[in-house]
């Protein structure tokens, strides 16, 4: 079984568009080959500034003939639908047989196909792949229809097994297919033949191009972080700028690089913004200091002077760009000492929404709604303020408006310089948090009371103009809001009612039911069912959302006992008996249970049980002690199953039939307290 190697050599495609066109050649190939009928063993895909390489290995030489038989229209169908089962099948009229069946005569149409040689298979697969790769941007060059990400110079194709290795004949727009690639741009430009993947991979490695991506990543990070070590300094890991980087060069060359000592009183934060951003550099930091002094750049060549004529330029157009940033922090600093009142003023010519109004508007809201929660935090109401009036003063800094990733972080540094408290400066940054599932919640009181005015703004203004989340679309990240007030609430163990704080509005029920969405999706990640959630959101008091998670989490632990499982049958049939004997009757049992009218031990038992649980679950719920009293409602499940076993409550007499009744719906009224276990499946 044959080995194919894949190759499309091109000009340098985007570093953030590679590890995504491997996969989808990988994808287009396979999945063409397979539905051809050529299965294979395994497959891997790579790719390099240059070029997008697939792998696959022990291939079918040749697809296996196929024979299908399909059944057509009655005979003496009309000609229109015999015809459309023709042209179907593929086959002429005079193909067709004719079989019996129990309606009649039938035709059926026998289509054979022979296998086809996998070469011929691939080409149609490989064309149509280049054909119709999915780009996020595309160009046509020269006088060729062909589109490709960036202009498309050789492909390989070549199958290679013990026999020797054979080119599949490819053509596209002439660029026609063989068994040659080239190596390094500048290091070794020119073309050389390869018989299979290793003898590819290997050759390349020769040329100075490292195929695989991890291996260009490690590298670049082993060479940057010995050089950083030696010198007592080290980097600042970057995951997505690694990436990034590995997908900029073929052969890395680590090059450590200064930071010129003017710019050192920079925060850390603008040197490695500016850097990342402008220069793909990393950051270096003295790790005693934390403070930033070097650079590392990754370079694409080798150089008879170690580089560093590379770092002469670097560091001349890295002074610029830090210059600028300097000017930038030094022109902010004179604002923010003075208060930062410029700022301010400016945010009431910067629209929010044209419907919400504008930034400064928004930020009086969020004054407004921050001192209503500052009680609810225990945050002082007044620095609460103060925090929301100049949370969002750095939007209109310099700094920011040349790195917009820095809002907040610069806010906390300005707000110190204006000689704010502490508390207030963090709630600059902090308010934002959290921006996703796995960022950090804030955990200081102001910080958290701003947070939730922030984003409990944003979702109260949506819902008021209705502009809400629909299907996949959420332009405004209202999910990712609810998200955050539900992170801010939970994780702070806060007791918020969220009605109190949007009011009595129209839309005020239809966003808490909003947000009970976003908490079933935030459980079902913890392992707590929803319709575990929707027994309890039925309760009271479901607008205190840390009281709805505790009360789901207690119920959750009680139905992943035996006990806890049979009492919900217990339940339910308690409760189906129950409700068809009022449907039947016309009246409500309710009340009246009697336990001098009890006939069997077992109905004696569930009295004395009933009068146990209540007795502890009534305080334990007043006590908000929900463990407490899902274990006790636990307990019913055995004095329940034997009442059921030993006693038949429709009796003839219709007293005690009464009475049985009326203790069922005790227990009805008993668990029903705890959470609606009419809404538990199963």
């Amino acid at each position: 079984m044959p080995d194919l190697l894949i190759e499309l050599f091109s000009e340098e495609i985007p570093a953030r568009m590679q590890g995504k066109a491997a996969d989808d050649l990988r994808k287009l190939v396979t999945n063409g080959l397979v539905d051809a009928g050529l299965t294979y063993k395994a497959a891997a895909a790579f790719s390099t500034p240059r070029r997008l390489t697939l792998s696959i290995e022990d291939l079918l030489a040749e697809s296996k003939p196929v024979r299908e038989e399909r059944k057509g229209p009655k005979v003496g169908a009309p000609d229109q639908a015999i015809e459309g089962f023709l042209r179907g099948a593929g086959v002429p009229k005079d193909a067709l047989e004719i079989r019996d069946d129990k309606k009649g005569q039938t035709y059926y149409a026998v289509i054979e196909k022979p296998g086809r040689l996998a070469a011929d298979i691939i080409a149609e697969v490989l064309v149509a792949a280049i054909r119709n790769f999915p780009w996020p941007k595309s160009m046509r060059w020269g006088t060729g229809a062909l589109k490709w990400v960036r202009p498309l110079h050789a492909i390989i194709c070549i199958l290679s097994d013990e026999t020797g290795v054979a080119v599949v004949p490819v053509d596209i727009d002439g660029i026609t297919s063989g068994q040659q690639t080239r190596g390094h741009r500048f290091l070794s430009p020119d073309a050389f033949s390869v018989t299979s993947f290793e003898d590819y991979e290997a050759k390349l490695k020769r040329a100075h191009v490292m195929l695989r991506a991890d291996e260009r990543a490690e590298m670049i990070w082993n060479d940057a972080t010995n050089q950083a070590f030696a010198l007592g300094l080290e980097v600042v890991e970057d995951k997505g700028l690694l990436g990034e980087v590995a997908g900029l060069v073929e052969w890395p060359v680590v090059l450590l690089g200064e930071i010129d000592p003017t710019f050192h009183g920079l925060p850390a934060e603008v040197l490695k913004t500016s850097m990342k951003e402008h220069q793909k550099f990393f950051s270096v930091r003295n790790p005693k200091s934390g403070q930033i002094e070097r650079f590392v750049t990754v370079a694409n060549t080798v150089t008879a002077d170690d580089g560093a004529t590379i770092l002469k330029g670097n560091q001349k157009v890295l002074f610029a760009r830090l210059s600028d940033a300097k000017f930038f922090w030094e022109n902010d600093l004179r604002v923010a000492k003075a208060g930062m009142d410029p700022w301010l003023e400016s945010l009431s010519n910067v629209t929010f929404h044209n419907m919400l109004g504008s930034q400064k508007e928004r930020i009086d809201r969020i004054i407004a709604l921050a001192r209503e929660i500052a009680p609810i935090v225990g945050a002082d109401a007044d620095e609460v303020a103060e925090a929301a009036r100049v949370g969002k003063a750095d939007l209109s800094s310099e700094m920011v408006y040349e790195f917009p990733d820095l809002q907040g972080l610069m806010g906390r540094y300005y707000a110190k310089e204006a000689g704010l408290s502490d508390a207030v400066a963090a709630a600059a940054q902090e308010h934002y948090s959290p921006l996703g599932p796995s960022d950090d919640v804030p955990t200081a009181p102001v910080s958290v009371a701003v947070a939730l005015a922030d984003k409990i703004d944003t979702l109260t203004g949506f819902w008021a103009i209705d502009e809400k989340p629909t299907g996949s679309k959420d332009p405004f990240a209202l999910r990712r809001a609810a998200l955050g007030v539900i992170r801010l609430v939970l994780e702070n163990d806060l007791t918020a009612k969220l009605t109190s704080i949007f009011g009595e509005k129209d839309w005020a029920v239809d966003l808490l039911s909003f947000f009970h969405d976003r908490l079933k999706t935030y459980l079902k990640d913890q392992g707590i069912r929803h319709d575990i959630i929707d027994a309890c959101i039925a309760m009271e008091g479901a607008d205190d959302l840390t009281l709805l998670v505790k009360r789901a989490r207690a119920l959750s632990q009680t139905l992943s006992t035996d006990d806890g499982v049979n009492l919900i049958q217990g339940f339910k049939r308690a409760n189906n008996i129950l409700t068809q004997a009022e449907d039947k009757d016309g009246v409500e049992y309710s009340y009246g249970a009697d336990i001098a009218h009890a006939e069997a031990g077992a109905e004696t038992a569930l009295f004395e049980a009933l009068d146990k649980a209540e007795a502890v679950i009534t305080p334990a719920m007043d006590a908000e002690d929900f463990n407490t009293a899902m274990t006790a409602m636990a307990g019913l499940r055995a004095p329940i199953d034997a009442f059921f076993t030993d006693v038949q409550v429709n009796a003839e007499q219709q007293v005690v039939r009464r009475n049985r009744l009326n203790l069922l719906s005790r227990i009805r009224k008993i668990c029903l307290s705890v959470a609606d276990l009419n809404r538990i499946e199963g």
